[in-house]
């Protein structure tokens, strides 16, 4: 059993996962300022329902996925790989997105969410369903981004929802060490390790959606006769080529192979493979460049958080990625 390939959805789990704790322990603060502490039920039930609606998100995702494999098998051998395609291209870009976007965002947190509960109590007899709904979309987007990159490795079978259930179990513990026990912990640089982090494993996957989407038109060209052209590239006399990724500019087979530690472990973190196309190449390079950077300058600037955060919750500081 490979339990390497629980190890990404651990790392996004677990940055998603404090951010959302994030949430959750301004929230109480803040009610708890406005003595308005009986709405924190509200909160707790926010987290739930959130979490429930992730793993429904899930069950859909699965559904589709079983109702692929009951596909007839002339055309299951091509769907498949163009589904996990298709998964992966939404992974990173929600992904990317989140790791971008969010990071700017997240210098002003304490400020966005003090005015949406601020906005909710003045509502009087509906503050209650405005602090549940704050709660349950801060859940449920960090939860539709894991379960997309679950979705993507679907052929990697339960263990990545392992690795999420222990990411989610690591973010709810440093979430009560922060707000419970005023525990030290540096949340600018926990966010800015695991966004590095978030970065190499989204670029991972940009190599394998470009691996299934060679897959899925290899397997089309073979079942098609009159597809053959789909293959623009084709390398005669070798066993190993691709059919639109280009010449293979890595073979690491005997050195590094991706089926054995410490390739497996490689591979599931970071998408290595041991062939390696130029389309795949250039691909990840790209995406390295281009993401990476604008991560890395999104960095600069901002308020940073307190490393620490006193257990009578009364003072907050607002993280920064």
């Amino acid at each position: 059993m490979n339990f390497s390939t629980a190890l990404p959805t651990f790392v996004i789990t677990l940055r998603e996962g404090v951010e959302a704790a994030l949430v959750v322990g301004i929230v109480l603060a803040l009610l708890n300022k406005a003595q308005q502490s009986r709405l924190n039920p509200w909160v707790y039930a926010g987290v739930a329902v959130g979490i429930i609606v992730s793993a429904l998100i899930g069950v859909v995702f699965t559904g589709i996925i079983q109702a692929v494999e009951t596909i007839n098998p002339q055309y299951t051998s091509v769907v498949e790989p163009m589904l996990e395609t298709s998964f992966g291209i939404l992974a990173i870009a929600m992904l990317s997105w989140m790791l971008i976007w969010m990071t700017k965002q997240a210098r002003f947190m304490k400020a966005q969410v003090e005015g949406a509960v601020n906005t909710a109590l003045q509502q009087n007899g509906s503050a209650a369903w405005g602090i549940f709904t704050l709660i349950l979309i801060a859940v449920v987007r960090e939860g539709f981004e894991t379960v997309l990159f679950i979705a993507a490795n679907f052929q990697q079978g339960l263990i990545p929802t392992i690795g999420a259930l222990a990411g989610l179990a690591g973010a709810a513990i440093i979430g009560v060490l922060l707000f419970k026990l005023g525990v030290k912990i540096n949340i600018r640089q926990f966010f800015q390790v695991m966004g590095i982090f978030l970065v190499l494993i989204v670029a991972g996957l940009v190599i394998s959606a470009l691996k299934h989407f060679d897959e899925g038109l290899a397997n089309l060209a073979l079942s098609n006769p009159a597809s053959e052209s789909i293959c623009f590239y084709y390398e005669h006399f070798t066993k190993i080529h691709s059919c639109v990724l280009g010449p293979l500019v890595w073979n690491s087979s005997k050195i590094l192979p991706d089926s054995e530690f410490p390739g497996i472990l490689l591979k599931s973190l970071f998408g290595y493979r041991e062939h390696l196309y130029l389309v795949q190449a250039v691909s990840y390079v790209a995406f390295l460049v281009t993401v990476g950077g604008l991560y890395l300058r999104s960095l600069g600037g901002g308020v940073t958080v307190q490393n620490k955060i006193p257990a009578t919750q009364k003072q907050m500081s607002s993280p920064k990625n």
